[in-house]
């Protein structure tokens, strides 16, 4: 009998993080896919990264995941988001070569001794007294495990939708996964049905890019993994492209609505708001004469070009009409046609903090079968479920991440405790503590996990030690050393008028026009520190003031954090808590009242009734 400890259904971004790190840690793990071409299969755009996501990634590689590391290897173009604003919102993103992408990533998952990869669909799970055992293949057959983590993305059931056409395919045309999604529904699953969609790609030759406004790559050099160097050539960066919808190409959206799958009734599945079709988008936002798009380069061995931001299920002449109202675009020949794609996932509210879910033991879910959207929130999961997956075999207590430690922390705590009816996407509005969660220091927040659950070296531990040393330093210096009203010549470099008193560098840092660079270059400190320190110390001591009163709220955070609620509390004793929230409590079972307080339907009295119980029949939270 084939046995493994640990089982992972799918090869996209959350399966092989998952793997990999089940992997590290030791585990005879098993990955299962339909095919190995589809192994970190990037069917969408071509990019990592973007707007918080960008920070999901740079999280990810201080736990010691892959993503990020590959990203740096594949991408031909790179640029730090919000440059402009305010470090919180400030995010890398990356232009990935599809192609590149997925070999770089089969190179990783080959060097893994433990790991074993079959090309096969995962029929059914193998389940007895509630407990996941295994999965069955198409071909009928078995193979044991103590843990399957699920990460099928939007392969359960999927549907592709083209105006009038309904294809029973996957993303790229990928055979779906039918018979697993009726099995979960009756191993008591409540499932819901989601849409997400893709844009065409336009052949290179048949663009006019004279018309275009190029968008080049920073000139900064930038990696998300701590551990690389940049291993590019700024100058060879390869551009995107900026264009706008324009009268003609709304007009022709309204005239042919009731062609699109989406306004035609085809759609069952709820889209994701923040990431809308080209028709949803004109018809919400009537106000708006032009949208922007981007044309961004696919790979450097296709002639492809993916059309950012005019994903569409409207039929494939009414597409190409679409695309040649576009500037820039009048002769475009089309090699791929957009489409809508309908997939199952199961409620969010099933799943523990640990991603295992509550109604099957040592069944993990990861990525887009918990109702997400996008590469990063998918790969994000699979690490966490990884892990958790081999602290449940070594009976160990889950890793579990706050809101104020990461992002990932945010993530997972907004699905298991608000559930979603769509596509869920992260944004830096979803973390109330974003100025703490910074892309600057993600590996001062989380390479400590990564080495305590063994997936960073201790080498690699130890430089992240040494940059911890040498921001203390130069911090301490920044506060000894000051200067005085007689010093003319350096405050007019500085240009400072007058001071009447001395003032440290640390204070005079504060200021938005100096920098701890100006300091360097008038030889006050010595240049022996990285990019990456005095970034760091830049942000906290500019921003010191938010950042203090950020952690006063964190504080606040931690209190209602510490006071759990037992797994066994029978909600329908709690009196006079209100029906609604006695619903949804039942339902979500929150870890602690931190987690109660988050669920919708939940209001403060209804905390303070719980409150008062809990210190009653448990003796808890005083």
């Amino acid at each position: 009998m084939e046995k493994y400890e640990i089982i992972v259904v799918g090869g996209g971004h959350a399966g092989i993080e998952a793997a990999h790190a089940a992997c590290i840690r030791g585990h005879k793990t098993l990955l299962v896919t339909s095919n190995l071409k589809n192994i970190a299969n990037m069917p969408c755009n071509p990019s990592i990264g973007g707007t918080a996501k960008g920070i999901v990634v740079r999280e990810i590689d201080a736990l010691g995941g892959l993503m990020g590391k590959v990203a740096d290897r594949s991408h031909f173009q790179i640029k730090m988001l919000n440059n402009s604003k305010g470090p919180a919102v400030r995010s890398l993103r990356a232009q990935v070569d599809k192609l590149k992408y997925p070999r770089e990533m089969l190179k990783e998952l080959k060097k893994l001794d433990n790991l074993t990869i079959k090309e096969s669909m995962v029929k059914s799970l193998i389940v007895e007294d509630n407990k996941v055992e295994g999965v069955v293949l198409e071909n009928n057959e078995k193979i044991y495990s103590d843990i399957v983590i699920l990460t099928t993305g939007t392969y359960l059931k999927s549907k592709i939708l083209i105006g009038s056409e309904i294809i029973n395919e996957g993303a790229d045309g990928k055979k779906p996964s039918v018979t697993l999604s009726d099995n979960l529904k009756e191993l008591g699953f409540d499932l819901i049905r989601l849409k997400t969609g893709t844009p065409q790609r336009i052949s290179k030759k048949s663009i006019d890019f004279t018309k275009l406004k190029e968008e080049k790559g920073d000139s900064t050099p930038w990696t998300f993994s701590y551990e690389n160097k940049p291993l590019y050539n700024l100058e060879s960066q390869e551009s995107c492209f900026a264009l706008y919808t324009n009268e003609k190409t709304h007009e022709l959206i309204d005239d042919n609505l009731h062609l699109s799958a989406m306004f035609s009734g085809n759609v069952e599945g709820t889209g994701a708001r923040y990431c809308p079709s080209i028709e949803d988008k004109i018809v919400r936002f009537k106000d708006k004469n032009r949208h922007q798009l981007f044309l961004e380069p696919e790979s450097k061995e296709l002639d492809s070009y993916y059309l950012q931001g005019f994903s569409t299920s409207m039929p494939r002449d009414i597409q190409e009409a679409m695309v040649r109202t576009l500037p820039g675009l009048e002769n475009a020949e089309i090699l791929k046609y957009a489409y809508a794609i309908e997939y199952d996932a199961i409620n969010p509210y099933l799943l523990k903090a640990s991603l295992e879910t509550k109604l099957i033991e040592n069944l993990f879910t990861a990525g887009q079968i918990n109702g997400t959207s996008g590469y990063e929130e998918a790969a994000a999961q699979g690490i966490m479920a990884g892990i958790n997956a081999s602290l449940k075999l070594k009976n160990e207590k889950p890793f579990i991440l706050k809101r104020n430690e990461a992002y990932i922390g945010v993530l997972i705590d907004d699905l298991i405790t608000k559930g979603t009816t769509e596509p869920y996407r992260l944004l830096t509005s979803r973390a109330e503590f974003r100025l703490i969660l910074r892309h600057d220091n993600a590996d001062f927040r989380l390479r400590k996990y990564g080495f305590e659950y063994g997936l960073v070296s201790r080498s690699i531990y130890n430089k992240l030690l040494d940059k911890e040393k040498q921001l203390e330093e130069l911090i301490n210096i920044l506060k000894e050393i000051k200067v005085n009203p007689k010093d003319k010549e350096i405050l007019s470099k500085l240009k400072i008028k007058e001071i009447n008193t001395s003032y440290s560098l640390y204070d005079l840092t504060k200021r938005p026009e100096i920098t701890i660079n100006d300091f360097i270059d008038l030889k006050l400190i010595k240049n022996e520190y990285s990019n990456e320190v005095i970034e760091a110390a830049t942000f906290n001591i500019k921003y010191e003031g938010y950042i203090k009163k950020t952690y006063k709220e964190v504080e606040k955070l931690l209190k209602l954090e510490a006071k759990e609620i037992p797994e066994d509390i029978d909600y329908d004793k709690v009196k006079n808590l209100a029906t609604e929230a006695r619903e949804k409590l039942s339902l979500i079972r929150p870890r602690t009242i931190a987690g109660a307080t988050r669920i919708s339907g939940v209001n403060p009295p209804d905390i303070a009734v719980l409150a008062v119980y809990l210190k009653k029949e448990y003796g808890k939270n005083e």
